[in-house]
C-alpha cells in the first residue's frame, strides 16, 4: 500500500489518543493519530515521525501520523494499514490458491471479521491484527487488554467448528523481528485464547512488513510462539 504526500517531522506530544503535536518545517502542527493504542514506547518527544498531508478543507486536521523511527527500525503505526496490506497480499496470489472471492468486513455470529475468502471448495473468515509493539526483537500483541480481541478469537473457533477455515493474521508493521508471541504480561487471557484457538484448528500466522515512509508491504512469515 502507498501513501501520498508524506512529510517528515519531529514528535512533540500526544494530548489524547487521537491527536499528536508534530513539528514540521519548524512549525508545530496538530496531527490525527491513526492508532488509538498506547504506543508509549514509540511516541517519545524528539522522535522522528512521518505524517501524511491531506488536501481536504473538511478535515479537522491537515496531517495524519503514519510512521515512526525507533532506533534503526521504521515502524508503521497506521491501524488501518494491516487490513489493506493483507487484502492486497491475498489478491496478488500470495496465500490462497484458486482464490475466487474476497470481501472486506463479513459478519459471522456477533462478530464482523476483516476479510472473507472463497478458494477452491473452501470458505474462510480472516481476522487481522496490526502489531507495533517490539521488545528486544520480539513482536508482541496486545499492548493493552483487549476483550474484543478475545471475542474475535472465540468466534473464529466457532467458524472452524461450523465448517469454515479460520485465520488470524498478526501483521508486524516493521522488519527485523525474530518471532511473535502474545503479550501475556499485559493480557494473559489473550495468550490463553490463542492457544485454545490453535488447538481447535484456527490458523495463526505472523507476517512482517517492508516499511518505507510512504509504503507498507507484507514480506514474509515469521515464527509464532504461543507457549
Amino acid at each position: 500500500m502507498y501513501y501520498e504526500a508524506i512529510r517528515k517531522g519531529i514528535f512533540r506530544k500526544r494530548p489524547n489518543r487521537f491527536l499528536a503535536h508534530v513539528e514540521i518545517d519548524g512549525k508545530e502542527e496538530i496531527c490525527h493519530v491513526k492508532n488509538t493504542g498506547r504506543c508509549k514506547e514509540l511516541l517519545i518527544p524528539g522522535t522522528t515521525v512521518y505524517v501524511q498531508e491531506h488536501d481536504n478543507p473538511k478535515r479537522k486536521t491537515r496531517f495524519s501520523l503514519i510512521a515512526v523511527e525507533k532506533g534503526h527500525r521504521l515502524i508503521n503505526m497506521d491501524s488501518q494499514a494491516p487490513n489493506q496490506a493483507v487484502e492486497e497480499w491475498i489478491q496478488n496470489g500470495n496465500f490462497f490458491r484458486e482464490l475466487s472471492f474476497l470481501k472486506r468486513e463479513k459478519t459471522y455470529g456477533s462478530s464482523r471479521f476483516d476479510l472473507y475468502a472463497e478458494y477452491g471448495k473452501q470458505k474462510a473468515f480472516i481476522e487481522v491484527k496490526g502489531v507495533t509493539l517490539e521488545e528486544d526483537g520480539i513482536a508482541r500483541f496486545p499492548d493493552a487488554p483487549t476483550e474484543r480481541g478475545i471475542k474475535h478469537i472465540e468466534e473464529l473457533i466457532h467458524c472452524h467448528q461450523n465448517g469454515y477455515e479460520a485465520y488470524l493474521f498478526f501483521v508486524i508493521q516493521m522488519k527485523g523481528i525474530t518471532h511473535f508471541e502474545p503479550n501475556r504480561r499485559t493480557h494473559p487471557a489473550f495468550g490463553d485464547a490463542l492457544q485454545k484457538a490453535q488447538s481447535a484448528g484456527v490458523h495463526i500466522q505472523a507476517l512482517d512488513c517492508i516499511i518505507t515512509p510512504d509504503t507498507m508491504q507484507i514480506d514474509q512469515e515469521i515464527p509464532v510462539i504461543l507457549s
